[in-house]
């Protein structure tokens, strides 16, 4: 499924400088080990509106979302472990992505074909954004994370702002809801699973 990457993949780029001055206020800056860094940890899907028909279809499936990202600074790698509800289901993901330092992206492949997205820092330390195929009218998207399962008014509205600068209309807008997550018992199991590992290095 090429949604899990779609959600997770990052580039660093410069979006909405060309735009009006309104949209010239979210910051976009080259990756750094303190992005990267930022980064790390849990983090919630919120909402999004992908206009790609593959992905579109893909999200009006999913009911919760939440992941971890885990970099690597040395390797510019980020580790990446989601959990999504999908009805009744919790499908787990875990894969990785490379981090292209140089010119500020994040790539994956799917079917041969590399993806990138872009992020747009939030005035709000505790969200972020991901653009998608922003040259593409037929394709683009924008979604929101948090490291909470609900947004406050005043990240809602910063992101309505950036769907408005990209000429998106809150009406697309899909939403999660945290209150469907299925995952928390697998969640839970691995993270007691890591523990013990954890452990168990130690005492080697």
């Amino acid at each position: 499924m090429a949604l899990p990457w779609a959600l997770a993949v990052l580039s660093l780029l410069p979006l909405l400088s060309a735009q009006s001055p309104e949209c010239a206020n979210f910051t976009a800056k080259p990756i750094t080990n303190v992005t990267l860094d930022w980064l790390s940890g849990k983090w919630f899907y919120i909402a999004s509106i992908l206009r790609h028909p593959e992905f579109n279809q893909s999200l009006k499936s999913i009911d919760s979302y939440f992941f971890y990202f885990a970099p690597n600074k040395t390797e510019d790698k980020i580790y990446f472990r989601a959990y999504q509800t999908v009805g009744d289901r919790c499908i787990y993901i875990s894969t990785h992505f490379l981090v292209h330092r140089k010119n500020g992206t994040m790539v994956t492949k799917e079917n041969d074909t590399e993806v990138h997205a872009h992020l747009l820092l939030s005035k709000n330390p505790r969200t972020f954004m991901l653009s998608f195929f922003p040259e593409d009218k037929q394709k683009m998207g924008i979604a929101i994370y948090s490291d909470k399962p609900q947004l406050s008014e005043e990240q809602l509205n910063e992101f309505h702002e950036v769907m408005e600068c990209l000429g998106m209309h809150k009406s697309e807008m899909i939403l999660t809801d945290e209150k469907k997550d299925q995952c928390g018992p697998l969640e839970k199991q691995h993270e007691e699973e890591r523990k013990k590992e954890q452990e168990g290095a130690k005492e080697e």
